[in-house]
C-alpha cells in the first residue's frame, strides 16, 4: 500500500529498511528469540488481547487510507442476503424444499441488484468514478450481484470481507485493489456508512437486519446524516419488519418509519437517488 501523502525526506532509516535489514542478521540464541523482533511485524506480539486497541486502529486506519488514495469520496452500500442464488442458479443454502423454492423465488432480487449497481456505476463514471461508487460485503448472494454490476458497466466497486467460521473467499467480481478482510464486525459496518449517500437494502437475514438497523438507529438518533434508505422487496419487507406497528406502540416515533423507502426495482430506486440529491442539491 502506497501512502497517500507524499513521503519526505528523512535523516533516518524507513521501517521497511529496518525490516529488511532485520532478516540478514545472523541467527543466534538472542536473534532468534521472540523478544527481539520489531514489535510491528511480530505477528504473535501483534495478536495479543492487550494489543486489541492497536488492532481495532489498524483495521480502520487501512482501508481508510487505501480509498482516500484512490479519491472515493462516497459510496452507494448494497446489504443483502448471501444465501439468494443467481436466476436459474442453484439454492445452494436451502434446507428443504420450501427453503429451495423460496431462495430461487428471490433470485429476482440479485438481478435487480445487479441492475442497481450498474445504474450506480454509470452516474459514478460521470464522477471519475469518486463518487456513488458501490460498495458491498464482497461475499456471494446480493453482495455479488452488486458488485458484478459495477463490472458489467467497466466501473470499480469496493468489497468489505470478512473473516467467518467457514470458508469465504471474496466474489471474484470485486475490484482486487479495493477487496479489503475484516477481524472486526463493527469496524467493518463503520466502514460501510462512513462515505454513504445512499443505502439500498435487499432481502436477507440477520446480517442484513443488523446492517438496516444499525442505519437506522444512526439516522434516527441524529448521529448520521438522512440518506436514502431503500428496501428492495415490498412484500418481502412488509412481512419481516412492521414499522408501523412499532410508531403505533410508541417505542419509535410517529414518522420514524419513513426514514425508509420502500421499492421494486432498480429504476425506482434510483430514481428516489436522484431526486434526493437534485433536489437538495446534494450532489
Amino acid at each position: 500500500m502506497r501512502s497517500s501523502r507524499k513521503p519526505s525526506w528523512s535523516p533516518l532509516p524507513h521501517s521497511k529498511e529496518d525490516r529488511e535489514r532485520a532478516k540478514s542478521v545472523p541467527e543466534t540464541p538472542q536473534t532468534m528469540a521472540p523478544s527481539y523482533r520489531l514489535a510491528w511485524s511480530d505477528e504473535d506480539f501483534m495478536t495479543q488481547r492487550d494489543l486489541r486497541p492497536v488492532r481495532l486502529q489498524l483495521e480502520l486506519l487501512k482501508p481508510e487510507l487505501i480509498l482516500a488514495e484512490r479519491g472515493i469520496e462516497s459510496t452507494v452500500v448494497l446489504f443483502g442476503g448471501a444465501r439468494i442464488p443467481e436466476p436459474g442458479g442453484p439454492a445452494w443454502a436451502a434446507k428443504n424444499e420450501t427453503q429451495k423454492k423460496n431462495l430461487e423465488a428471490n433470485a429476482r432480487y440479485y438481478q435487480e441488484a445487479r441492475e442497481f449497481a450498474q445504474l450506480c456505476s454509470k452516474h459514478s463514471a460521470e464522477h471519475d468514478f469518486r463518487e456513488f461508487v458501490v460498495v458491498t460485503g464482497g461475499g456471494p448472494g446480493v453482495m455479488e450481484a452488486g458488485n458484478r454490476g459495477a463490472a458489467d458497466v467497466g466501473a470499480p466497486s469496493i468489497g468489505l470481507n470478512i473473516v467467518l467460521p467457514h470458508e469465504q473467499a471474496p466474489n471474484l467480481y470485486v475490484t482486487p485493489e479495493l477487496c479489503f478482510n475484516f477481524h472486526y464486525f463493527a469496524i467493518r459496518k463503520m466502514h460501510f456508512i462512513m462515505r454513504a449517500k445512499a443505502v439500498a437494502v435487499f432481502p436477507g437475514g440477520f446480517g442484513t437486519m443488523d446492517e438496516l438497523f444499525e442505519t437506522l438507529t444512526l439516522i434516527q438518533t441524529g448521529r448520521m446524516e438522512r440518506v436514502p434508505v431503500l428496501l428492495f422487496g415490498k412484500e418481502f419487507w412488509d412481512r419481516a419488519i412492521d414499522l408501523d406497528y412499532l410508531a403505533d406502540q410508541g417505542t419509535i416515533s410517529p414518522g420514524d418509519q419513513h426514514i425508509i423507502d420502500a421499492v421494486d426495482t432498480a429504476e425506482e430506486a434510483w430514481g428516489i437517488i436522484s431526486r434526493f440529491y437534485a433536489d437538495d442539491n446534494k450532489s
